[in-house]
């Protein structure tokens, strides 16, 4: 099952049913599940720890060294769970001694072109569509997705159920279950599709879009519309989750609802 023109260093540790294609690099410090599928001209670097079922299509670089001055050649990893699927000319930079690693969950879906930086954090059944760029040390959260050609600055936290509108610039952290997007990136909605599609019952719905209309539409400020849910709405898992995301947030949650 591998092409005897890829280049697989004696090594590294392959899984059953594993298939590489013709041309691949995989170094000798990598690791790769059973039944994942390598296309050709893949270049797997020191580091990299592949699950089970997973897809890398041609181009794609996993486990280069973070392009960060700071690194001093210390020994970090990429992780990847199974079933991720990653598509062409995709990067993926392992991480700095900051976190050691760059983690990439389970059942994902990376789009041709995308950048994961060192020491990022993504969640399980994330998708990031096609050429998003995610700077160092950024986190995702489960379910999330991210449209194409949309640039996050580094440390930035993207919470679970979020959708990223396309092209956008995300500078600031942005809270569960909620759709972003305009320029300077800002709440348009809650992400309802997302959430029915998961199984989120309707009252479920409007009681997050309860507590986001108070928080973004009613002309608080964000400590006094955390304190007026605090006081006003029955606690929840998703109420505490929303409220204990922004108390957490060290860049500041993205802007609220605006007209213009």
């Amino acid at each position: 099952m591998i092409h005897k023109f890829s280049d697989v260093h004696p090594t590294a540790r392959i899984g059953d049913q594993v298939q590489i294609g013709p041309f691949t690099s995989i170094a000798a410090d990598v690791e790769i599940g059973e039944g994942t599928w390598i296309g050709p001209n893949v270049t797997i670097m020191n580091g990299a720890r592949i699950g089970a079922h997973c897809n890398i299509y041609p181009g794609a670089v996993i486990s280069a060294v973070p392009q960060d001055l700071k690194f001093d050649g210390e020994h970090t990893t990429v992780e990847i769970g199974d079933r991720t699927t990653i598509r062409e000319c995709v990067t993926i930079n392992r991480g700095t001694k900051a976190y050691g690693k760059t983690t990439l969950g389970k059942d994902c879906l990376v789009m041709a072109y995308v950048h994961i930086a060192h020491d990022c954090i993504i969640g399980n059944r994330v998708i990031l569509v096609n050429s998003v760029a995610l700077a160092g040390h950024v986190e995702v959260g489960d379910w999330s997705i991210i449209s194409g050609l949309s640039a996050v600055h580094q440390f930035v936290k993207i919470a679970d159920h979020v959708m990223v509108g396309g092209g956008a610039m995300v500078r600031k952290d942005v809270p569960p279950f909620v759709k972003g997007a305009r320029e300077p990136m800002s709440y348009v909605g809650i992400n309802s599709i997302g959430l029915r599609r998961r199984g989120f019952k309707s009252e479920k719905i409007r009681e997050i879009q309860n507590i986001y209309r108070t928080l973004f539409q009613k002309g608080l400020n964000n400590t006094q519309a955390v304190r007026l849910i605090e006081a006003e709405m029955e606690a929840t898992t998703e109420r505490d989750e929303i409220l204990q995301f922004i108390k957490n947030s060290k860049r500041g949650i993205m802007k609220g609802y605006f007209s213009n």
